[in-house]
C-alpha cells in the first residue's frame, strides 16, 4: 500500500542512534526496560483483577492505566529494538497503524490521568458521597469518554498525516512513526498540518492538565483544613504517586509537541520521546505499587497464599 498521491510504499526508521558501539548496549538496556514494563503492568493488572479488596474506583482506573501503558509500550518498543540490530523497514500501512495506536493510547492516558485526579478529589473532598458519586456507572461513563477522546484524536492525527504527499525521501529520523518526523518528509506545505497538531495536542494536554490542576487545588485546600497530622500524611501519600506520574508524562509530552520542530531539533525530540513512550510506562506500576500501602499489602497476602497453599 502506497501513500496517497505519492510513490512511497515503505519507510526506514533510523532508530535512536547510528553509532555502532552503542547499538548492542542500548538494545540490552531497552530490552530490560521493556521486560520490566511488561512484568510490572501485567502484574498490576492481574493483582487488581484477582483481588476484590482492590475493586474500587481508584484501582479500576489504575487497572486501565496499566492496560494502556502495556499496550502502547508494545506498540513502540519491539520496533525500536529492531532498529538496534538490523535495518528497520516499516511498510506505509504499518506506519500509519503504529501512528494511530500510539496516538490512541497516549491521548487515552492523558484523559485517564485526569479521571484519576477527579476520583482523588471526590475521595478526599467529598468522602461521604464518594460511593454514590463514583458509582460503577459513573466510572464506566468516564472511561468511555477517555477512550472516545483517544479514538477521535488518533483518527484526526492519522488522517492528517495520511493526506500528505511523500516523495523519494523515506528515511524517518525517529525510532517510531511519529508526527513531526513524518511531516519532515512531506513534499507539500505542512503549515496546516502543524497547526492541527498544535491545536489537538494543546487540547489533549490542556484539558486534562486544567482538570488535574483544579482537582489538586481543591484537594490541597481540603488537606490544609485537616487538623490531624496523620490524616494529612495519609491524604498526601494518596495523591503523591499520581502527581509524580502526571509530572513525568505531561512534562515530556508538552516539551516535544508544543514546540515547533524548528525550535526543538528531531534528535532532541527523540530523546524526550523516550520519557513518555518507554520510561513512564515502566515507572507507573513501580510508583503506584511501591508508594501504595493497599497494593503492597495485597501483593504480600497474595504471595503468601500462593507460597503456603
Amino acid at each position: 500500500m502506497a501513500a496517497k498521491n505519492s510513490s512511497v510504499t515503505e519507510f526506514i526508521l533510523t532508530g535512536l542512534t547510528d553509532q555502532p558501539g552503542l547499538q548492542i548496549p542500548l538494545f540490552l538496556l531497552f530490552l530490560g526496560f521493556y521486560m520490566v514494563t511488561l512484568l510490572g503492568n501485567l502484574g498490576l493488572i492481574t493483582l487488581i483483577g484477582l483481588n476484590s479488596r482492590l475493586h474500587t474506583p481508584m484501582y479500576f482506573f489504575l487497572f486501565n492505566l496499566s492496560l494502556v501503558d502495556f499496550c502502547y509500550s508494545t506498540t513502540i518498543t519491539p520496533k525500536m529494538l529492531k532498529s538496534f540490530v538490523s535495518k528497520n523497514i516499516i511498510l506505509y500501512a504499518e506506519c500509519m497503524t503504529q501512528l494511530f495506536f500510539f496516538c490512541f493510547f497516549v491521548i487515552s492516558e492523558s484523559f485517564l490521568l485526569s479521571a484519576m485526579a477527579y476520583d482523588r478529589y471526590v475521595a478526599i473532598c467529598k468522602p461521604l458521597v464518594y460511593t454514590l458519586t463514583m458509582s460503577p456507572q459513573v466510572c464506566l461513563f468516564l472511561l468511555l469518554g477517555v477512550y472516545v477522546m483517544g479514538f477521535s484524536g488518533a483518527m484526526v492525527h492519522m488522517g492528517s498525516i495520511a493526506s500528505l504527499t511523500f516523495c523519494a525521501d523515506n528515511l524517518v529520523n525517529h525510532f517510531m512513526c511519529d508526527i513531526f518526523p513524518l511531516l519532515e518528509l512531506s513534499c507539500n506545505s505542512t503549515y496546516v498540518h502543524e497547526l492541527v497538531v498544535f491545536v489537538l495536542v494543546a487540547m489533549d494536554i490542556g484539558i486534562p492538565i486544567v482538570t488535574i490542576f483544579i482537582s489538586y487545588a481543591l484537594i490541597l485546600s481540603s488537606i490544609l483544613h485537616i487538623h490531624s497530622t496523620e490524616g494529612r500524611s495519609k491524604a498526601f501519600s494518596t495523591c503523591s504517586s499520581h502527581i509524580i506520574v502526571v509530572s513525568l508524562f505531561f512534562g515530556s509530552g508538552a516539551f516535544v509537541y508544543l514546540k515547533p520542530p524548528s525550535i526543538l531539533p528531531l534528535n532532541q525530540g527523540k530523546v524526550f520521546s523516550l520519557f513518555y513512550t518507554i520510561v513512564v510506562p515502566m515507572l507507573n506500576p513501580l510508583i503506584y505499587s511501591l508508594r501504595n500501602k493497599d497494593v503492597k499489602v495485597t501483593l504480600r497476602k497474595t504471595l503468601e497464599r500462593k507460597i503456603f497453599s
